[in-house]
């Protein structure tokens, strides 16, 4: 008798232990989930780094190129960029507009899901040189339709402080 109540001791021991295990791993679960998902939320939300790059005016006889400072591109510029188009259906023309840069691919469809959302084509190019995913918003054959595409998109988007930093790309072939 006293040996089957020690056994039943320890099973019930045995089972209070694995239930609480299960419950504590649940909690830890849940807590992993909803850490991952702020992680996610603040690096959408987060303005994407603007990285110092030489910034040349539109192609002429003499390209002047002018050193970019951290602070948003002058509406002037145009970045000149050997770039290949990663993700997006619409053809790369001459000069684009660029709303991102990312070190991380991810990112880039990130932003680019949700420029889809709001009713843009956009696309993804990739610059080799410098190892950074362009988010395209949209695509010109001329300097002026860009320039305007770009100030166009920043007006649409005043309290975006990542899209005020919008700048125009020469694509070089």
């Amino acid at each position: 008798m006293k040996k089957q109540t020690i056994l039943l001791g320890i099973g019930v021991c045995m089972t209070l232990a694995f239930s609480s295990c299960k419950s504590s791993q649940s909690a830890y679960s849940k807590a992993y989930e909803k850490a991952k998902q702020q992680e996610l939320a603040e690096q959408q939300a987060a303005p994407a780094p603007v990285e110092t790059t030489p910034v040349v005016t539109a192609p002429t006889e003499e390209p002047k190129v002018v050193e970019s400072t951290p602070v948003a591109v002058q509406n002037d510029d145009v970045r000149h960029e050997k770039v290949t188009v990663v993700s997006g259906d619409n053809g790369l023309l001459d000069y684009s507009v660029v709303c991102g840069s990312f070190g991380i691919k991810a990112n880039a469809e990130g932003l680019k899901s949700f420029l889809e959302a709001e009713g843009y084509s956009p696309a993804i190019v990739f610059n080799a040189d410098a190892a950074m995913y362009r988010v395209v918003v949209s695509t010109y054959a001329d300097r002026a339709s860009a320039a305007a595409a770009r100030d166009a998109f920043k007006a649409k988007y005043p309290n975006r402080k990542d899209f005020q930093g919008s700048w125009l790309l020469y694509r070089v072939k």
